[in-house]
This record gives C-alpha cells, sequence and structure tokens, in this order.
C-alpha cells in the first residue's frame, strides 16, 4: 500500500478508481469529498452509467469492507438492518449487511418509504436499534445508494427526511462518445466489471489513512466573512419564488464541510468562496423543492441555485 500522505494518496485512489471507471470524475471527486466529510452520497443517473461499478471501485481503492443490498419492492427493513432469530434457546441477533464500511445501496428507489426508513438511523447515528438495543456501526461508515431517475416505472420518490441525510447528492451524466468509444475498447481487450484486481485496481489507503485525512480537512480555517457568505447563499433558496421549500441549517452544515473538504482536497488549508460555489449544486440540489409552475417552465433545482450564487454577493 503506498506511503503517500493522506492528500496524495487521495488523489492516488481517484486514479485507480479511474482504471475501472472511465470519466464520471466529478461523480469520483464527490465521493471522495462525502467520504472526507463522514457523509453519504446519493448517485442518481440511468442504467448503466457505471454508478454500482464506480462504488465498488473506490472501496477497493481505500481497502474497505463493502456490502451491496439491491433495494427491491419486497425488500423489509430487517434486511437491511439485521434482526432477531431463535437459535437453539433464545434470540439473538443477526446483523444486517448495513454493518459495514460502505454500504452500496443498488436503486434504492425501487423499494418502498418503509424500507428506505431503515436506514434513516443507520445514516444519522450511526447506530441500528433492533427490539431497544442500540448497535454501534462500523466506523468509517458511508451509504452510496443509487437510484434511477423518477420518472422511470416502478421507482418510489426519496423522502425529504431521508433526501436530507445525503450529504451529496451526484448525477451521473451518459459518457462523451470519446468516452464511450474507450469502454467499448476496454470490454473489447477483456475488461471485465466484476474483476475489479484483474482491471488493476489495487488498494492504495485503508481506514487509518483515511482518518488522519479526516483530521486535517478539519484544520480547514474559515473566515467569518465566507461562514457568512455560506448562510447568505442557504438563505436565498428560501426566498427564491422558484422553490416552495429552501435549504434548512442542516444543509447550511452540510454545504460548509463539502466545502472545506474540496479546499483541502485542492491543497488549502483555508476556505474560499469558490470552493463554497464548487460544492453549492451537489450539497444543496437534493434539499430544496420547486414549485409546480416552476417545473411546468422547465426550471431545475441547478438552474435556481445557479440563480442564487449570480445575485448573493461574494465577499472580498
Amino acid at each position: 500500500m503506498s506511503e503517500l500522505d493522506p492528500r496524495a494518496a487521495l488523489h492516488e485512489v481517484r486514479a485507480e478508481v479511474g482504471k475501472a471507471v472511465v470519466g464520471q470524475d466529478g461523480a469520483v471527486t464527490g465521493l471522495v469529498v462525502a467520504l472526507l466529510c463522514s457523509g453519504h452520497v446519493l448517485l442518481e443517473g440511468v442504467p448503466g452509467v457505471a454508478k454500482t461499478l464506480l462504488v465498488r471501485s473506490l472501496a477497493a481503492a481505500l481497502s474497505l469492507q463493502s456490502t451491496r443490498v439491491q433495494f427491491t419492492p419486497d425488500l423489509m427493513p430487517g434486511d437491511v438492518t439485521g434482526s432477531l432469530v431463535f437459535d437453539s434457546r433464545e434470540f439473538v441477533f443477526r446483523p444486517g449487511p448495513v454493518f459495514t464500511n460502505l454500504l452500496l445501496a443498488d436503486e434504492i428507489n425501487r423499494t418502498p418509504a418503509k424500507t428506505q426508513a431503515a436506514l434513516l438511523e443507520a445514516m444519522e447515528e450511526r447506530q441500528v436499534t433492533v427490539d431497544g438495543v442500540s448497535r454501534p456501526l462500523p466506523e468509517p461508515f458511508v451509504v452510496a445508494a443509487t437510484q434511477n431517475p423518477v420518472e422511470y416505472e416502478g421507482t418510489y420518490p426519496l423522502p425529504e427526511a431521508q433526501l436530507d441525510r445525503f450529504l451529496l447528492k451526484l448525477t451521473l451524466a451518459l459518457p462523451a462518445r470519446d468516452e464511450e468509444i474507450l469502454v467499448l475498447r476496454r470490454h473489447a481487450d477483456g475488461f471485465d466489471p466484476r474483476d475489479l484486481a484483474g482491471a488493476g485496481v489495487r488498494p492504495v489507503m485503508d481506514a487509518a489513512g483515511l482518518a488522519a485525512a479526516r483530521a486535517s480537512v478539519r484544520r480547514v480555517s474559515v473566515a467569518p466573512e465566507v461562514l457568512a457568505y455560506v448562510v447568505d447563499v442557504v438563505r436565498a433558496t428560501r426566498s427564491s419564488p422558484s422553490l416552495r421549500l429552501g435549504v434548512s441549517p442542516r444543509g447550511a452544515t452540510a454545504l460548509l464541510a463539502a466545502a472545506r473538504a474540496w479546499a483541502w482536497l485542492s491543497g488549502r488549508d483555508y476556505l474560499t468562496p469558490d470552493d463554497v460555489k464548487a460544492l453549492a449544486r451537489p450539497a444543496l440540489r437534493h434539499r430544496v423543492s420547486l414549485r409546480p409552475e416552476a417545473e411546468l417552465d422547465g426550471v431545475s433545482a441547478d438552474m435556481v441555485l445557479d440563480g442564487v450564487l449570480a445575485t448573493v454577493p461574494v465577499p472580498r
């Protein structure tokens, strides 16, 4: 495993993921930012844009334990969190797949809200309570959930309380023509997405290295005027005529945390307004709710956020 310092090691992690996933650099960076913040990520994209492969490759490069759960309409909460089972003379707890470092919640919006809600406590408190007993989850613990766009058949919109638990929402677009040609070339040369080791993806960091990186991120300084800028951006969403629901204070803390991680990855130990702007879309797009008339006019959450960033004064 590489002996690089934490920042260099994480840049190398991104290079390792690139051995399996073509393009999607923004999503890779977003996942690394979320790991630095102990935050969860929602990946949205049409089927076949490497959402699952991206998460699996990241876990392999970080040498983290990873578990995949395929969310289906008949999945029960106990199938995720674990449950009590009768063993000989007594009931014992059998841990579910949530007891891992990186949980891949695949197609999370294909299961009803009852099962989606089974993750709420795990995501917020890093523990699972079954039969009145709370059981802590491993450290680190991050949920990387994938979902298809909500207009696809057989999907259930995530509740607002569930969405608010995700630090970032990352959208994965279809690849460019050159990237798609490279994907086909790799497959023609024998690439097997189920064999990451065969693709050359190797672990270059571990949980201890990730903990050291997180400690460095917490030392990124924030000037009072930049802190006020984050608040002003969030408050501006609450008065936007296109939104019926703006960003909550939890969203402000999420934007601040993600921006600090981005600043550290960029080689700085202080936060700038540009860092805030860079993370505003992924940190806030899932925390706002459009008015029906805005949706009918073709307005998107990203468009509203771009308008907010263009109007809020930037500190000098």
